[in-house]
């Protein structure tokens, strides 16, 4: 099944150009057929395609489709955005496929990237969600500071994964309530600084590990996303 991208389809009834080109020119896509599009908010429309021009292709909405995500909860990973920016992209994406409502890239004291394009990251959130057949896209916040975001924060669990070995940490699979409210965040290549860590201590944030393996920040924020999920599929079990 091919998925089609428009956040306005029921006021417009038109595909954006990207999605109109890959129906009509790549798709070579014609009037009368059926097409399904999501709007990122939980819906498919299943439209038939009135108007096949390349770069506005109008449709007509024969009827719609609740598409909610299969989890219950919302699940936030706050993350800080890796040097390279390849890494960070790739990790919006395959957070979007295992399945994720928030990403937040967090500016602390080490961080190694001080700004990010959010809608770069988001055009790549797009792509994932129709490749992934979801229909709610993954919101992604503009850069937010660590201290904003503990403070901010009012997911009903709360962990931070840091790596200082001094202070106690329990493993995130283990403290986890599976299909409640949570945010996990991630530091650094260099880790939280002490006094982030000891910030989010003090605001109630729970100090987790997510194994012995020592992991780069991308493969750090997916593990703890998938460990959510594979928790909440054993609870259901």
């Amino acid at each position: 099944m091919i998925l089609f991208y428009a956040p306005d389809i029921e006021q417009t009834l038109t595909l954006p150009e990207s999605d109109s080109q890959h129906a009509i020119r790549v798709l070579r896509m014609k009037e009368g057929e059926e097409i399904a599009v999501i709007d990122g908010r939980g819906h498919r429309f299943i439209c038939r395609i009135a108007a096949a021009h390349p770069k506005h292709a109008s449709v007509v909405i024969d009827r719609v489709e609740a598409m909610p995500l299969s989890w219950p909860q919302s699940i936030t990973i706050a993350v800080a955005p890796t040097k390279h920016i390849d890494r960070m992209e790739w990790l919006v994406e395959k957070l979007t496929e295992i399945g994720v409502n928030r990403i937040v890239p967090l500016l602390g004291r080490r961080s190694e990237r001080k700004e990010i394009k959010v809608e770069r990251l988001e055009k790549i959130a797009v792509s994932a969600m129709k490749q992934s057949l979801k229909a709610v896209l993954p919101r992604i916040d503009a850069m937010t500071p660590v201290s904003r975001f503990i403070a901010e924060c009012d997911s009903r669990q709360r962990f931070i994964a840091h790596c200082d070995d001094s202070l106690e940490r329990r493993l995130l699979s283990r403290e986890y309530i599976p299909l409640t409210d949570v945010a996990l965040m991630i530091g650094p290549e260099g880790d939280f600084a002490p006094e982030e860590i000891e910030s989010a201590l003090e605001a109630g944030w729970n100090p987790v590990s997510l194994g012995d393996n020592r992991l780069r920040t991308e493969t750090a924020a997916l593990v703890g996303c998938d460990t959510f999920h594979i928790c909440d599929q054993i609870k259901s079990l």
